[in-house]
């Protein structure tokens, strides 16, 4: 299985069980995907909606989770659950590894389980992670159908006690206090801004901003939308997060794409129940109140219609990447 562990992850090191678990996972990869996609360059999180990224795959073999030790099975509905190999972009391609389905604490999944992919591209060699989600636009400028490059994230789970870096360290040589002032790959930014201007696609169809990580599965109150968005978050979402620390802990460069499929509800104003009443009451008419609320439905079909933009852009910036040092 030399072709597995070429890199960051090695079995001899000290991890104990978890190394056992990274050596049978590997094992059971080397079984099924075919050399030439065993040591992908890039990593893929497809998000809620968006695992027709997957469809652009040449060469494609895909492994189920079920098949996968160490890994969970997603139950949200517009995730799949199996990890695709093979080559994306032009020319001759570059090999990459897709995650059909992510995990999310929500369904019950410890958070070790829901960044384990994550950990696992990294012992295959996966240089650069391109994370992908579905979100709710905070910022009213964002209208539904952007995708915004995120520079940044508020994650009050992380401040709160629910870190996927909580407790021993998975490897001695990776940092006890991870900076992430820069998780958020500045130079991969820059290529999805070069693959937009290639694209020919129109400037309001990218936007950059803050990502705000909530435990879910909740969608956010009015009042908890207002709090996020005074803090400073432009789109908010229950994904991605834990996935960008266990990236950079790994040492990958990160780049998150978040596409808007609808507004969190923030009315500009309450009409307060009292004054309704009272009108009633004093037998005038007044126009009904209709409450506005988010569906997954919604947020499925919009990922599903963006899809092909995103993959496209996705497939620009693979063919913007410098060649391997």
């Amino acid at each position: 299985m030399a072709d597995f562990i070429t890199t960051s992850q090695k079995p001899s090191d000290s991890r104990g069980s978890s190394s056992t678990l990274m050596t049978e996972t590997l094992q059971v990869l080397k079984e099924i995907v075919p050399p030439e996609l065993q040591n992908p360059r890039v990593g893929i999180i497809c998000g809620s909606g968006l695992s027709g990224l997957a469809a652009s795959l040449r060469q494609s073999v895909l492994v189920q989770y079920e098949k996968l030790p160490g890994f969970v099975q997603s139950t949200v509905p517009g995730h799949k659950s199996a990890l695709a190999f093979g080559l994306m972009g032009s020319g001759a391609g570059i090999p990459v590894v897709a995650m059909l389905g992510r995990f999310h604490p929500y369904e019950g999944h410890k958070l070790s389980s829901v960044v384990y992919p994550v950990r696992v591209m990294g012992a295959i060699g996966v240089k650069d992670i391109f994370i992908t989600n579905a979100a709710g636009a905070l910022n009213p400028a964002l209208a539904v159908g952007t995708i915004v490059v995120v520079h940044d994230h508020i994650a009050l789970p992380n401040l709160t006690g629910m870190n996927p870096l909580l407790g021993p360290q998975i490897d001695p040589s990776f940092p006890r206090f991870l900076p992430i002032s820069d998780a958020y790959s500045r130079s991969l930014r820059k290529l999805v801004f070069h693959a937009a201007h290639q694209l020919s696609m129109n400037r309001d169809a990218l936007a950059e901003g803050t990502y705000a990580w909530v435990s879910g599965p909740t969608y956010e109150t009015p009042a908890e939308g207002r709090f996020l968005r005074a803090a400073g978050a432009d789109v908010v979402g229950m994904s991605t997060v834990p996935e960008v620390l266990a990236a950079r802990e790994e040492g990958m460069n990160v780049l998150v794409l978040s596409l808007v499929t609808n507004a969190v509800v923030i009315p500009a104003s309450y009409k307060s129940v009292r004054e309704e009443v009272e009108t009633e009451i004093a037998g005038n008419l007044i126009e009904p109140v209709i409450d506005e609320k988010v569906s997954h439905e919604e947020v499925l079909a919009l990922g599903k219609m963006k899809g092909d933009l995103m993959k496209s852009l996705v497939a620009k910036v693979l063919d913007l990447l410098p060649p391997p040092v």
